[in-house]
């Protein structure tokens, strides 16, 4: 074992000859002497930590995972997995984020940096043991070190390099579902929002849109003037946003295919053929997008739609999803041969069962191909971790040789620490269940930690089927989130905004009306978290250092300037809240809502109707709102309005820039410093526009530390 120095606060330790993951943009390369810190280390076949917890200490992190943000007192397996069926019991989900921080007697944080299968026992067999177990003896281990959860996450996010930005259109309304089956059904759904006046930028196709599932295709039955669709839906601010899967459909004359083969882009068996496996298409091979030429070609491969108008992608099925391998079904026909020999009593039906269930994503099936690397072949299951990731780095690798200054938007269901930097990812296939709010609300922090600052769930549930006051209640969630989009299986009731009675379409509408009116606040504190290393969603623990606000999960702060406490449970009509400082309540109806309260410090039960959430305000911090839109294009931002909660001064910076191309890496942008200061009957207002902000009337809203309320007009 080799110990780095990287910064003061952080060291690397390296066991073994670890894979290059890529993960971390700065190792450190200062080898010097010492033991390794907190964690007890066992180095034989494996790799295991012991740490010793104290009854208080805190375990946070670990990215997508199933449970609270506190992650103490569960096992969890670090191995992407295609699993839609998102229950309490499960371990895995599609992302593997390796990074927590104990908070507690010690407090510090961990990044294990390991292509394959990792298991966290956070006290789960033994309550006051974490006990991490690496499948392997090569790997990275960083330590961060520091004075606070927020040092800690700051210090990590520097080592693993800025997040993804995508264009600003991206935070717009997005609308999804498996079975819009034609350009005419997309154009319907489009124009009906239009009708409506609820505000959409995105609709993104599944696989639908396909010839035959075949990856960068368009069905010309059923898409025949996709590029003249497009055009039309772009005049009204509206793009379209395919799905784009891994397995490559195995057929002779596509090209796609054929390209593959002449290359050798594919991930091989062990007698150096193409892995065969079966996914929607049928039989594919899967890019070996381990391999930098493969990993082009394929990233170009976006250029045919982009041509045809394409601004945004998802890239699924990329942990990679199996349903079957050839030589597992072989396996599996001759099990159920053996079986039709026999009686079928209740033994042999569940073994039948097992047959059949276990074709999907077989862990002997990932351990049945290889990839090409600078290093020789490496079995899959050795990489696993990473195989969705350099999806997401091909894409964004092509994006760049068709236009290297234009953002495009990018997100994609697998990850690992380091594909935060050049896409972002949404929280794969949840259900219409009060369950997957919660989960989704627990799950923002750690993803936040781990660099994925573009993230969100499949607003109302992916699968089954939805009601309606789960409905409102999750959109007034996911107007928060930066990646808003409604996603629902072919199947399933339909669960657009206008899918529902005339009062619920109405909420809905006001509900993402108000998204688009607080753009320009989520934008510049999106940005801000990005350029500064920090989290853009944090739980109350990172910002208060108080007991309670340690044990509060169902609370978010979403920038610097405000918390959210939604609505979670059905037939609520209120909820309990802890308040760790006065806050300014604004219970919101829609944009033009002026229903304040302050809310002391403390315990607090709010009153929220079904047609309204709530939004507090930080002591001295302001919310700056524009006006709602049809669309991100049409936005008019030459007026803004601010609501403030001042006790004696607030500062604010609003950042902003052009929202389309990389030019914000440069340092050119826009802001406008605002002060506000408050002295007994006395008010000042400063602005100052640094840039070319189009702003030349701020609307402002103070609310006094007890309770006065003063109107006022700043002309820029």
């Amino acid at each position: 074992m080799r110990k780095y120095y990287i910064t003061e606060k952080i060291s690397r330790y390296e066991i073994g000859n670890p894979i290059e993951t890529e993960a971390v943009i700065n190792k450190g390369d200062k080898n010097y002497p010492g033991d390794f810190k907190y964690f007890n280390i066992e180095i034989g076949n494996e790799i295991n930590l012991n740490y010793k917890m104290n009854k208080d200490d805190k375990v946070y992190g670990l990215g997508q995972n199933m449970r609270g943000i506190n992650k103490r007192g569960y096992i969890y397996e670090s191995f992407c997995s295609d699993d839609p069926c998102h229950t309490p019991e499960k371990k895995s989900l599609y992302g593997a984020h390796n990074f927590f921080i104990i908070e507690g007697s010690n407090t510090f944080g961990m990044f294990i940096d390991f292509p394959s299968k990792v298991t966290f026992d956070v006290g789960y067999n033994v309550r006051s043991n974490f006990h991490i177990n690496i499948e392997g003896t090569d790997t990275n281990i960083y330590i961060i070190e520091g004075e606070s959860l927020k040092e800690i996450v700051h210090e990590f996010l520097k080592i693993i390099g800025k997040s993804y930005v995508p264009p600003k259109w991206a935070f717009g309304y997005i609308q999804s579902r498996w079975g819009y089956k034609t350009g005419n059904e997309v154009e319907e759904i489009a124009n009906k929002f239009i009708e409506k006046g609820i505000p959409l930028d995105g609709i993104c196709l599944d696989l639908d849109y396909m010839d035959d599932y075949k990856d960068f295709s368009l069905s010309e039955e059923r898409f025949s003037d996709f590029s003249s669709l497009n055009k039309r839906l772009k005049e009204n601010g509206i793009k379209i946003i395919p799905i784009i899967d891994a397995g490559v459909k195995i057929e002779e004359g596509y090209d796609i295919y054929e390209e593959g083969i002449r290359g050798n882009y594919f991930a091989v068996d062990k007698n150096n053929n193409p892995f065969v496996a079966a996914v929607w298409p049928g039989k594919v091979h899967f890019p070996d997008f381990l391999n930098k030429d493969a990993r082009l070609w394929f990233g170009r491969k976006y250029k045919g739609l982009i041509d045809n108008g394409v601004e945004g992608f998802w890239n699924d099925m990329n942990e990679p999803a199996i349903f079957y391998s050839e030589g597992g079904i072989e396996e599996a026909y001759r099990n159920i041969d053996e079986l039709k020999k026999l009686e079928l009593n209740v033994d042999s039906f569940f073994k039948l069962m097992d047959t059949v269930n276990n074709l999907k994503n077989n862990v002997n099936d990932y351990k049945s191909f290889y990839h090409k690397t600078e290093n020789g072949l490496v079995n899959h299951y050795d990489v696993h971790n990473i195989y969705g990731y350099n999806m997401t780095k091909a894409a964004s690798e092509g994006f760049d040789t068709i236009d290297e200054n234009k953002r495009f938007l990018l997100f994609s269901r697998a990850s690992y620490i380091g594909a935060h930097r050049y896409g972002g990812i949404w929280t794969g296939d949840n259900s219409s269940w009060w369950e997957h709010i919660v989960l989704n609300m627990k799950m923002m922090p750690s993803l936040n930690m781990c660099g994925f600052l573009y993230s969100g769930a499949d607003t109302c549930g992916f699968g089954s089927n939805i009601d309606p006051e789960l409905a409102i209640r999750w959109n007034q969630l996911s107007i928060f989130t930066p990646l808003y989009r409604n996603h629902s299986a072919l199947g399933t009731k339909d669960q657009e905004p206008f899918a529902f009675d005339l009062e619920v379409e109405k909420i809905i509408k006001n509900t993402i009306r108000f998204r688009y009116a607080i753009i320009p606040y989520l934008y510049s504190e999106f940005m801000k978290a990005v350029n500064n290393s920090d989290m853009f969603i944090k739980q109350l623990g990172i910002e208060y250092q108080d007991k309670l606000s340690k044990e509060v999960e169902d609370q978010l702060l979403i920038g610097d300037s405000i918390m959210i406490a939604p609505i979670y449970e059905p037939n609520k009509r209120g909820r309990y809240v802890y308040t760790p400082e006065d806050m300014l309540l604004w219970k919101v109806k829609d944009h033009t809502s002026k229903d304040f309260e302050i809310i002391k410090k403390g315990h607090n039960y709010i009153d929220i109707d079904i047609n309204e959430f709530s939004v507090f305000i930080r002591k001295n911090k302001m919310l700056v709102l524009g006006e709602p839109a049809q669309s991100t294009k049409d936005i008019n931002s030459e007026t803004l309005n601010i609501i403030a909660f001042v006790e004696n001064e607030a500062e604010y910076t609003l950042y902003d820039d052009d929202g389309i191309s990389n030019d914000y890496k440069k340092g050119i942008n826009s802001s406008i410093d605002i002060t506000i200061s408050v002295d007994r009957d006395k008010h000042n207002i400063n602005a100052v526009n640094k840039g070319n902000l189009e702003v030349k009337r701020l609307n402002v809203t103070i609310i006094t530390g007890e309770g006065k309320i003063i109107s006022d007009v700043v002309n820029l």
